[in-house]
């Protein structure tokens, strides 16, 4: 991605035959737009209908979602810091739901052990993702016109737990 890109405000991105177009707010970085979109990206192919920042009605609003036929959340990405009581409402009322979390070229561990104990009571039945987004994926997955092409063996992913 090239640095004119970094200085948009608003960003398309293509994946997958779908386009998407991003709003950078000005106390936004390019590393959580960047994350959003991979994200987004990322799970496109299992989740056609997901979208970026669409509010659903509830307190809390997802980076990325996909809502199933019933309207309920079926994927919920969230890119960057995600605060304890927004962790803990989302794992624990969402169990069907396959959650994503993404952090800037981070380790995985501590977040993992968190997911972990908010989720050692309770039974759930859709998987955990945690990415560590490279700090290199704007030149290594993003070309110019904005088309992102990026695999999970392409960044550090961990699958927290299984359906």
């Amino acid at each position: 991605m090239s640095n004119e890109l970094f200085l948009r405000r608003k960003w398309t991105f293509k994946a997958h035959g779908s386009q998407v177009v991003m709003i950078k707010r000005p106390v936004e970085s390019s590393e959580h737009v960047i994350m959003k979109a991979l994200i987004w990206a990322l799970y496109l192919p299992s989740y056609p209908e997901a979208r970026v920042e669409t509010p659903i009605g509830l307190r809390y609003k997802p980076d990325v979602i996909a809502l199933d036929c019933q309207g309920l959340p079926s994927v919920w990405g969230e890119a960057g810091h995600v605060g304890m009581d927004k962790l803990e409402t989302l794992l624990k009322r969402y169990r069907q739901t396959h959650f994503v979390f993404a952090k800037w070229d981070s380790n995985l561990e501590p977040l993992a052990q968190v997911v972990g104990e908010l989720t050692s009571s309770i039974k759930r039945s859709a998987p955990i993702d945690l990415l560590s987004i490279p700090a290199d994926s704007g030149e290594r997955f993003f070309g110019a016109d904005g088309t992102i092409t990026v695999e999970h063996s392409q960044i550090n992913y961990r699958r927290l737990t299984r359906p």
